[in-house]
């Protein structure tokens, strides 16, 4: 029963996968999500269902498409892929109950601000007003948190981060953050709770540096202090590793 429960769980992220990337894709273009259906964005070509299968469809066209023979954007598997391993994993961490779908849509939301703040370094207010409303109301429901630290967290989460944000500006004169950041943490803070957003903060903040760092050596940037990285997938990473290991960090960071 539980290898089935868990089939079906790695279909649900592979077809959830596919979805997100139209999101992701369409979202800060401000297109549709909806319509028109599945095209190649080069040729403009509706795809058949076939050429349409998450994973599969971009092994077996080699990653191009099939009329035009265009490139297809390595992020389709890369999204896919981590879906279905988000979805897995959520499984084996609360099994196939409604907390289950909670996150699951919790975790997709992260996926698409990751990756649209990647590419636009923009976090479209599309996904994280729906998911502060959605964080709160299925508070009753999540075993992370209560509707009061909910509502604490989606406070705290946009207050908190303006404020370091204020802070940083009086310090070096430069804009820091955005007020992308500041609604994705207010829609973190609305699902895993206000006792969430220090170890989140303190995670984005540490990865986001080491990656910084790296970077800086890897493309010789000369002044490292200027050098732009979005923050929205460090948060969100540090979002998922406290939704997987809230004790962990509780015990290794005290709040």
């Amino acid at each position: 029963m539980k290898g089935l429960e868990l089939a079906i769980a790695l279909i649900l992220g592979a077809v959830l996968g596919s979805f997100l990337n139209v999101c992701i894709y369409r979202l800060p273009r401000e297109e549709s999500i909806i319509w028109p259906g599945s095209h190649c964005p080069h040729c403009r070509k509706p795809l058949a269902w076939y050429d349409n299968i998450p994973l599969l469809s971009y092994l077996i066209l080699r990653g191009r498409c099939r009329y035009c023979k265009a490139p297809i954007s390595w992020r389709y598997p890369v999204v896919e892929l981590a879906t279905v391993f988000l979805a897995g994993a959520l499984y084996m961490h609360f099994g196939l109950k409604p907390v289950y779908f909670i996150f699951l849509a919790f975790a997709c939301a992260l996926l698409v601000a990751s990756f649209i703040d990647l590419e636009f370094q923009i976090i479209p207010d599309e996904i994280s007003l729906p998911g502060i409303l959605v964080g709160l109301a299925s508070s009753p429901f999540n075993p992370l948190t209560t509707p009061l630290e909910a509502l604490l967290g989606a406070l705290c989460g946009a207050g908190g981060l303006y404020l370091v944000a204020e802070f940083y500006y009086f310090l070096t004169k430069r804009e820091g953050l955005g007020g992308g950041d500041l609604k994705l943490l207010a829609m973190i803070g609305a699902f895993l709770g206000v006792k969430s957003l220090l170890p989140v903060l303190l995670l984005a903040s540490f990865t986001g540096a080491t990656a910084g760092i790296i970077l800086t050596f890897i493309r010789k940037v000369k002044e490292v202090r200027t050098y732009a990285l979005p923050f929205g997938p460090f948060l969100a990473l540090g979002a998922l590793i406290y939704l997987f290991y809230p004790r962990f960090l509780a015990f290794w960071l005290p709040f």
